[in-house]
């Protein structure tokens, strides 16, 4: 399985923690990291993703304000998204799923937690003739 995942998050240390449980799950992944929702938005349109990973709390765009774009995109609005946010509220929760997102993982989370998820969502993407 030859993944391409978009990890958007402004923490350097999070992000390479998610990048590093990716790799230990499927070593052949590649992963685009970026620190910011405007960045995340520059680098849609020059690759084509598998699963998008976005946090909720970031400078200029936020992860919702992201998730809306991608979702009423028509180009990415198949792309999964996974929130992995510290924020647990059930009404952050409830944002993030209302938007379309395919799972939220709270912070801390397991490699494994987030391996698991990336492989649902893969299994769940639409294929192309799928899309409307």
């Amino acid at each position: 399985m030859n993944l391409k995942i978009l990890v958007v998050e402004d923490s350097s240390i999070m992000r390479g923690y998610v990048a590093s449980s990716l790799k230990m799950h499927f070593p052949e992944i590649e992963s685009v990291e970026v620190d910011s929702g405007f960045e995340a938005l520059k680098a849609l349109p020059r690759n084509r993703f598998d699963v998008i990973i976005t946090d909720i709390n970031m400078p200029d765009i936020n992860g919702l304000e992201l998730i809306s774009f991608i979702k009423k995109h028509p180009q990415y609005k198949d792309i999964p998204v996974i929130i992995i946010s510290t924020e647990k509220s059930n009404e952050d929760r409830q944002k993030g799923l209302a938007l379309g997102v395919f799972a939220y993982i709270s912070k801390p989370f397991t490699p494994e937690e987030l391996s698991s998820t990336i492989k649902k969502a893969i299994e769940n993407k639409p294929s192309p003739k799928q899309k409307n």
